[in-house]
């Protein structure tokens, strides 16, 4: 059986698929894909070289097979060190028959590649979109093993004609998008309640011991001084009657 392709995909499995969850009999009223925007941050302490922006450049332009464009501050802030015009960013954003291919790709071949992946999350933004977060662009097939100070993260984000985000994930669930699933994501959150659960204890726990150990020192101190003074004060007693009377 040949490969379909995910845009003879989109036009048939998965509107059907999508159709059913949703319960929308239209085609034309199914949720698409309308663009998918690729960016890299650049940060001015690691990539602030005019080889590194020719590299990033170079890179993207493999993977999405479009030119990218660098992105400029528009606006100096003190705290972040730019000043206005600086090179902050590198984009692409993808639409059509590049779009279709660049998903099918990081869907079917990608994204199976990152290292120790347990799925994605399943939140979207509230509006049907969804953005993938990437640590290292070497995964995709066209770029060569980069040295450990060329890789650079990137940010993916799939833009759709959804009115809300049970029609965004409907649709990108129909088209394979490797989601953490439920009981897996119920689980994380019960190992993380519990370890704070347990350290919140190990904390009280600690302060009950130094609550019941301070009152008991302040008890001992004051029993030895107790102690202390009867015999200092019964000295000179004695040495009186011991003086002979005149």
């Amino acid at each position: 059986m040949a490969y379909a392709t995910l845009h003879d995909r989109l036009r048939g499995p998965i509107a059907k698929g999508v159709s059913k969850r949703l319960g929308i009999k239209n085609v034309h009223a199914l949720p698409q894909i309308d663009k998918v925007t690729v960016n890299v941050g650049i940060n001015k302490s690691k990539m602030d070289s005019k080889e590194m922006h020719k590299y990033i450049e170079e890179s993207l332009m493999k993977i999405t097979g479009q030119k990218p464009v660098f992105t400029h501050a528009r606006v100096a802030i003190s705290n972040f060190k730019t000043r206005e015009g600086m090179v902050v960013g590198c984009r692409v954003t993808l639409r059509g028959t590049n779009m279709e291919e660049f998903l099918d790709k990081l869907l079917s071949y990608c994204i199976p590649r990152i290292r120790d992946f347990r799925g994605l999350p399943s939140k979207l933004d509230g509006n049907g979109n969804y953005s993938i977060g990437l640590r290292d662009h070497s995964i995709f097939p066209e770029v060569p093993a980069p040295e450990v100070k060329q890789i650079f993260p990137m940010q993916i984000v799939i833009t759709t004609t959804a009115k809300n985000d049970e029609e965004g994930k409907a649709l990108l669930t129909e088209m394979g998008m490797p989601f953490r699933r439920e009981k897996e994501i119920e689980k994380e959150k019960k190992e993380a309640e519990k370890v704070k659960a347990d350290k919140a204890a190990a904390v009280e726990e600690v302060k009950e011991v130094t609550e019941e150990e301070t009152p008991a020192e302040k008890v001992e101190e004051k029993v030895e001084t107790k102690d202390e003074t009867p015999d200092t004060a019964e000295t000179p007693a004695a040495e009186t009657d011991s003086q002979p009377q005149s």
